[in-house]
């Protein structure tokens, strides 16, 4: 899979099935830059893995609706239901342990 970009219309359809993580990020933030590296690394090894990005100045609507303070935000997501949240950077070793979790 790729990585896709959400827009406050299709986040609901992006998120709906299998193992999704949804990263809330601006491009204006660092932290939200080194994420992306570990996503895109996270998008070439697992291709079942859904990655979907949520640019918090493009879609105000969903940032609102979650609540967004800090950024990144990233929910991770199973057939449609949220499972997991974290606010921050997160290694790749960390989220490989969340989705260890997730789908075992």
């Amino acid at each position: 899979m790729s990585i896709k970009y959400a827009t406050d219309e299709t986040y609901d359809e992006l998120v709906s099935e299998g193992v999704v993580i949804v990263d809330f990020f601006s491009k204006t933030c660092g932290p939200c830059k080194m994420l992306a590296v570990v996503l895109e690394e996270l998008d070439d090894e697992f291709p079942f893995l859904n990655i979907v990005k949520v640019d918090v100045d493009e879609c105000p609507k969903r940032s609102e609706e979650f609540k967004i303070n800090g950024i990144p935000d990233v929910y991770y997501y199973k057939d449609g239901k949220i499972i997991a949240h974290e606010t921050g950077f997160d290694s790749k070793d960390m989220i490989m342990a969340r989705l260890t979790e997730i789908l075992y």
